[in-house]
């Protein structure tokens, strides 16, 4: 058993190295995953709006950090929005390729279900298939950054073209995975939303206000979601 979680694990990483993580192309004006350049641009994007603040990140600010003019990074992004809607969607890309391959092969509705509330609400560990993210810093900016990708005016027009598919597809999935537990379930697309937002909240309350969240060094938001996920299935069956 031990040997083959072990080759499964290793296949997993042999896919996750030769795929490329898709994104809505209207989000770009031209792929930064098809340049050194572009990725450079992905790369000091996130370790500056880390490091700053997506307020305080400018296009110049990114410019210096990469030693290119600011005109370049607008031949790929049209504005910093764009660039933090790409960095959503590729980090709800990746998350829904992680959880799509970690539970191939259970078979039990229940542990399927378990298994990607783990995977869409852990903390984060850097991932060496893609050189360039630092998927550790993507996911506090995820964490503190993420809601300004469609707290806007323009969100239903941005939906309709396609921004936010990556996002709304992975909670899909979710939602099909609580309703093969639960088939009777009328509040499965909420409770699938609830779970990826909510996880977001509590790893931010955990690292900013303690006093308002269970959730710590010994209890992660993973197996809070796990139990009222569980509990609230169970008791509507």
């Amino acid at each position: 058993m031990l040997l083959y979680l072990q080759l499964n694990d290793l296949s997993m990483r042999s896919l996750l190295s030769n795929l490329k993580i898709a994104v809505p192309d209207k989000i770009y004006l031209k792929d930064p995953e098809s340049s050194k350049l572009g990725k450079r641009i992905i790369e000091h994007s996130i370790l500056l709006i880390d490091q700053i603040g997506f307020d305080s990140f400018t296009f110049k600010k990114l410019g210096v950090e990469i030693g290119s003019n600011e005109s370049s990074i607008y031949r790929y992004f049209e504005s910093k929005h764009k660039l933090l809607v790409y960095l959503t969607s590729w980090y709800w890309a990746w998350i829904e390729y992680q959880m799509v391959f970690a539970t191939l092969n259970i078979n039990d509705p229940q542990d399927k279900l378990l298994k990607a509330i783990e995977v869409v609400t852990r903390t984060i560990e850097q991932d060496d298939s893609f050189s360039h993210i630092n998927e550790v810093l993507l996911h506090k900016i995820i964490i503190n950054e993420s809601s300004k990708s469609y707290l806007t005016k323009a969100v239903d027009t941005e939906n309709k073209e396609g921004y936010f598919s990556v996002y709304k597809r992975m909670i899909t999935r979710i939602k099909d995975m609580i309703l093969e537990v639960n088939t009777n379930y009328m509040f499965a697309s909420s409770l699938a939303s609830t779970i990826v937002e909510g996880a977001l909240h509590q790893h931010f309350l955990k690292e900013h206000f303690t006093s308002i969240t269970n959730c710590n060094a010994d209890v992660s938001p993973s197996e809070f979601f796990k139990k009222i996920t569980l509990s609230t299935l169970k008791n509507d069956a």
